[in-house]
């Protein structure tokens, strides 16, 4: 892990996911599982587009909830910023034109 805020929030969220639910707000998400974690993902990546576009003073708090309960994510997936982190520096230098032509087709 680095000083970065989100290995340190990621740090953080690890540690609350054995927390008491009832003093936790991170602990009360684990303990919902990960269908309501990816809910409160998707609320969040929604909340985020609304004030993309018609509350712009409202796209930094709104992205920080997002990260943290992508965050919330990962860690109930048992994946760590690490590997999000490698992917993204596997993808410096490769056009998004390129890199999205070789994933399988749907």
């Amino acid at each position: 892990m680095t000083d970065h805020p989100l290995d340190a929030l990621a740090a953080t969220i690890a540690a609350r996911k054995t927390a008491d639910p009832a003093s936790s707000y991170t602990a009360k998400l684990f303990a919902k599982g990960r269908n309501k974690i990816a809910q409160k993902v998707g609320e969040e990546a929604a909340e985020l587009v609304i004030a993309a576009c018609a509350e712009p003073e409202k796209i930094v708090p709104e992205s920080a909830d997002l990260l943290y309960h992508m965050l919330v994510l990962w860690a109930d997936a048992g994946i760590s910023p690490d590997a999000v982190w490698a992917e993204l520096a596997a993808r410096t230098g490769t056009s998004g034109l390129a890199e999205k032509a070789k994933r399988p087709k749907d």
